[in-house]
């Protein structure tokens, strides 16, 4: 598992922004982001290279940041890829709460949280699916 930043956000102008210069003045690379909104909040998903310190950097500037762990898989780039990964949950009744990807030095990344957090792990074990870790993911992404 990795450490993903949620960040809680008004739904106006520059706030984004203020989420981004803050990061990047404090020196941290984003490996993916991802934002959700409502009518009158967003919620921006960040997997950065230095979380912790993204989180406390946020915090300390009053914004609603928190940490949670995330499952991280690294697919091949081809077709079908991603089905076949999350077919192994599907098929054990564990539900996938949200999930986004991207690419990232040639491989497919999913990110995802799961109703069943202790059964994906346990999933992923017996599956022998391909987990990338934070360090990983920072190290491909520079």
């Amino acid at each position: 598992m990795i450490q993903q930043l949620s960040v809680f956000i008004e739904n106006k102008s520059g706030t984004l922004l203020q989420i981004l210069e803050l990061l990047k003045n404090a020196g941290i690379q984003l490996v993916a982001t991802n934002i959700v909104d409502t009518m009158d909040y967003g919620i921006c998903r960040i997997i950065a290279t230095q979380p912790d310190l993204a989180c406390t950097i946020l915090q300390e500037a009053g914004m609603s940041a928190n940490l949670n762990e995330v499952f991280a898989l690294q697919l091949d780039n081809h077709p079908g890829s991603a089905a076949s990964a999350i077919a192994a949950f599907a098929q054990e009744g564990v539900g996938i709460i949200y999930l986004y990807s991207f690419l990232l030095g040639g491989k497919g990344i999913l990110i995802f949280r799961t109703d069943n957090p202790k059964r994906a792990e346990q999933i992923i074990e017996e599956e022998h699916l391909p987990v990338i870790s934070q360090e990983e993911l920072a190290e491909i992404n520079h």
